[in-house]
């Protein structure tokens, strides 16, 4: 199996549906920027994870290699991570060709789902501050990960699940993620 990647945009619920189907099986759930900020950490550039986003663009894509070598070198691996990021200034990607090209990913994973659907599971988490992005930011976002993903599995070889997690079926989710897991 090696590395699945999965991301989606915050709130489609990515994490649930792949512990849900990873539940029981040999895979180590991972994500990328906990990783990122151990070895950040350990080698002494930080002190804490916060602290990451003051380094140069230099040591930060140094660990992003680092961090993409060890999370390779782990086997069968789930890697939470974002396909994109949005920011003022537009979308940054997630895995860029340093970090993609380290993984190796076997399979992408993008979890959707109903732009209305996420936005109202946002309005509804009080314990995450989110930005509050409109149904139609929500699924031009939804588009934009869908492309990355592409450009990710032609850099990689991997191929791009697509995974429907809707309200009040998560199981249907679920089964819809198995068969890259096998």
């Amino acid at each position: 199996m090696g590395v699945i990647v999965v991301t989606g945009i915050p709130g489609v619920g990515k994490t649930t549906v792949m512990k849900n189907a990873a539940e029981g099986m040999d895979i180590e759930f991972v994500t990328f920027g906990t990783v990122m900020s151990e070895i950040a950490i350990e080698t002494g550039l930080v002190q804490n994870r916060d602290e990451m986003r003051k380094l140069t663009l230099e040591q930060q894509k140094d660990l992003q290699i680092k961090s993409a070598e060890k999370i390779a070198s782990m086997g069968n691996v789930i890697l939470d991570t974002h396909c994109t990021i949005k920011t003022p200034k537009g979308y940054l990607p997630g895995l860029p060709e340093w970090v993609i090209k380290k993984l190796k990913p076997t399979a992408i994973v993008v979890v959707e789902a109903d732009p209305e659907e996420i936005y109202n599971r946002r309005a509804g988490d009080k314990t995450r501050n989110r930005d509050p992005d409109t149904k139609e930011q929500i699924d031009e976002h939804q588009m934009v990960n869908r492309a990355a993903a592409m450009v990710y599995a032609v850099l990689s070889g991997s191929t791009v699940k697509i995974v429907f997690n809707h309200d009040n079926a998560i199981d249907k989710a679920v089964r819809q993620a198995l068969p890259v897991l096998k």
